[in-house]
C-alpha cells in the first residue's frame, strides 16, 4: 500500500509548540491570554490580523527547530515499511515560510529516524495540490490533519485519515486516527482490493516451490488466491514420469496448505501430463480453471514458477483471456546469456514461444545471473525461522535434501522471487524490453519492433529474505 503522511501535526507536535509560543509571547504584551478558544491556535488572541501575520512569519522558522515527532510514528512508520508498504511524506512545507524547507526536512527526519520512502513538499495554502501529489503517485491513503486537504483527497477518490487535534474535532466527514499505533491497526485492517492470481507450481520438484507456496498463502491480505495449477515436471535420471510428477506436487500443495489451515476445495487442479514440445494439446482441469477464472475477473495474474505448458495450452484453447491476464513466470536466464537451458525453459520451449507470441502482459524473472543471486545456506535459515513451526522445519529439511538434487547446505530458492515481485516490485528493477525471438539454440534475439514486455534485472536480496523470512516465522498454521 502506499502511504500518504503529512509531518505537522501527523509526524511532529507543531500545534503543541505553536501555541506555547504564543501564550509566552501574548504575556510580553497586554498578557489578556486565550480571548476565544474555539478557535484555531492563531485567531486566539486579541492581536491584530496584521501583527499576528508578521509574528508568524518571522518567527516560525525558528519554531520549527523546536518540533518533536508525534509518539511512536518512528516505531509505526518502520513496521508498515517492513511489510511493503511504501510512505510518501507529502508537507505543505514549501508555501514561502522558510528558507530551505527540503533540507529543514530531511535533517528533522532523520534527528528522529523516520523513515521514508519519497518526500514531497507542497504549498499548504494549495489544499489541490496534496490531492493532486496523491493522484500521480497512487496514493492508497492519505494521512492529515487538513479538513480541507482531507475534503480535496476525497474529491479526487483517494481515502484519508484525519489526524485527530483539537482544532478539527467539529469535523465528522471523515474517518479519524488518534495515534499511530490507531493509524497502524487501520492500515493493516483496511480491506484493500486484494490481487486475482493464480499460481502454477511443480511443487515437489525440488524446496523452492514449497517456499513460494507458503510464502504466498502468508500474504492473504494481498492476494486473493484464486486457484493452484499443477505444472509439469520430469526426472528421467530419476525415473520420475510427469504424470508421476504431478501427483506428488498436488499431494505436496495439499500437505502445505493444511499446515497453513488454507481451505483448497476448488483450489488445486491437476494440470498437462506433457510437454507442447512432445505433441500434448489436451484439456485438463488447471486449462480449464485458468480460462474460467481468467473470463471472470477483470485482471488475474498468473505466477507461474515451472514449466510454462498450463499457461500456453490456456492461452491456445480460449485467446480471449490474453488481455485480462498477466503472467510473471521465473524462466529462461539474464539477456546476453548463451542460452535458456535451465529447467523451466527446457522442459517445454515450445510452451515458451507460444506464450512469448501470444502477446500477453508478461514479466520474465531470468534464472542465470539474476534470481541466481538469491542464494541462501542452511545456516541462516535455520538462526530465521528454525523451530518457528512444523512448516518451518519441514522447509528447512526439503532444503537440505529435496530428494532429487541431493544433500545441499546451500541453494537459491528460486520461485520466492516470483511471489516477492508481486509483494514490493520495488525489491526489483526491471527493464522493459521488444519482446525476443527463441533462436534454435535457446538464445534470444532481440528485437526493438516486437511487442514490449518486462524483464527483471536484478533483485534486493535482504529486502526479499527479511520478509519472507518474517512471515514465515509468523505462527498461524495448525496440527
Amino acid at each position: 500500500m502506499r502511504i500518504g503522511v503529512d509531518i505537522d501535526n501527523v509526524l511532529s507536535n507543531f500545534n503543541e509548540v505553536l501555541l506555547n509560543d504564543y501564550l509566552n509571547h501574548d504575556k510580553s504584551l497586554r498578557n489578556n491570554g486565550i480571548v476565544n478558544k474555539d478557535v484555531y491556535i492563531r485567531k486566539m488572541f486579541d492581536w491584530s490580523e496584521e501583527y499576528e501575520k508578521e509574528y508568524y512569519k518571522n518567527n516560525i522558522e525558528r519554531l520549527a527547530s523546536f518540533f518533536e515527532p508525534i509518539k511512536d510514528c518512528s516505531k509505526y512508520i518502520k513496521l508498515l515499511r517492513k511489510e511493503g508498504n511504501k510512505i510518501y511524506i507529502i508537507s505543505g512545507r514549501d508555501n514561502g515560510e522558510y528558507s530551505d524547507p527540503h533540507n529543514m526536512t530531511i535533517n528533522w527526519l532523520k534527528k528522529y529516524d523516520i523513515e521514508y520512502d519519497e518526500l514531497i513538499l507542497t504549498n499548504a495554502y494549495n489544499h489541490q495540490e496534496k490531492a493532486d501529489i496523491c493522484l500521480k503517485n497512487n496514493i492508497d491513503i492519505m494521512i492529515d490533519d487538513s479538513t480541507n486537504v482531507c475534503s480535496k483527497c476525497t474529491d479526487n477518490n483517494v481515502k484519508s485519515l484525519l489526524f485527530n487535534t483539537e482544532y478539527n474535532k467539529k469535523e465528522n466527514r471523515f474517518e479519524r486516527v488518534n495515534s499511530w499505533e490507531e493509524i497502524y491497526k487501520y492500515i493493516n485492517n483496511h480491506e484493500q482490493e486484494k490481487i486475482n492470481v493464480i499460481l502454477d507450481t511443480d511443487t515437489y520438484n525440488e524446496c523452492d516451490d514449497q517456499f513460494a507456496l507458503s510464502y504466498l498463502i502468508k500474504n492473504q491480505n494481498l492476494f486473493n488466491i484464486e486457484a493452484i495449477t499443477i505444472a509439469p515436471y520430469s526426472h528421467k535420471s530419476r525415473n520420475v514420469s510427469v504424470k508421476e510428477g504431478q501427483e506428488l506436487s498436488y499431494h505436496e500443495v495439499l500437505k502445505i496448505s493444511k499446515w497453513l489451515n488454507f481451505d483448497t476445495t476448488n483450489k488445486v487442479f491437476k494440470g498437462s501430463i506433457d510437454y507442447i514440445c512432445n505433441g500434448y494439446n489436451k484439456d485438463n482441469d488447471a486449462i480449464n480453471k485458468i480460462i474460467e477464472i481468467a473470463l471472470k475477473n477483470n485482471k488475474t495474474y498468473i505466477l507461474a514458477i515451472g514449466a510454462i505448458t498450463n499457461v500456453a495450452l490456456a492461452i491456445k484453447k480460449e485467446p480471449k483471456i490474453i488481455d485480462r491476464i498477466e503472467v510473471i513466470w521465473l524462466g529462461g536466464n539474464e539477456l546476453g546469456y548463451a542460452d535458456n537451458m535451465e529447467f523451466n525453459f527446457r522442459q517445454d520451449i515450445e510452451a515458451v514461444k507460444m506464450v512469448f507470441e501470444s502477446k500477453v502482459n508478461l514479466t520474465i524473472l531470468p534464472c542465470k545471473n539474476v534470481i541466481s543471486k538469491l542464494r541462501i545456506n542452511i545456516n541462516t535459515l535455520k538462526e530465521k525461522i528454525g523451530n518457528k513451526s512444523e512448516l518451518c522445519n519441514y522447509l528447512i529439511d526439503r532444503f537440505y535434501n529435496d530428494g532429487y538434487h541431493g544433500i545441499q547446505e546451500e541453494r537459491v530458492i528460486w520461485d520466492t522471487s516470483v511471489i516477492a515481485y508481486m509483494i514490493n516490485k520495488d525489491w526489483f528493477k526491471v527493464k522493459e524490453i521488444g519482446c525476443p525471438i527463441i533462436n534454435d539454440d535457446s538464445s534470444y534475439k532481440l528485437i526493438d519492433n516486437k511487442h514490449k514486455i518486462k524483464i527483471v534485472t536484478d533483485v534486493n536480496n535482504d529486502d526479499i529474505y527479511n520478509d519472507l523470512f518474517r512471515k514465515l516465522g509468523e505462527v498461524n498454521e495448525v496440527n
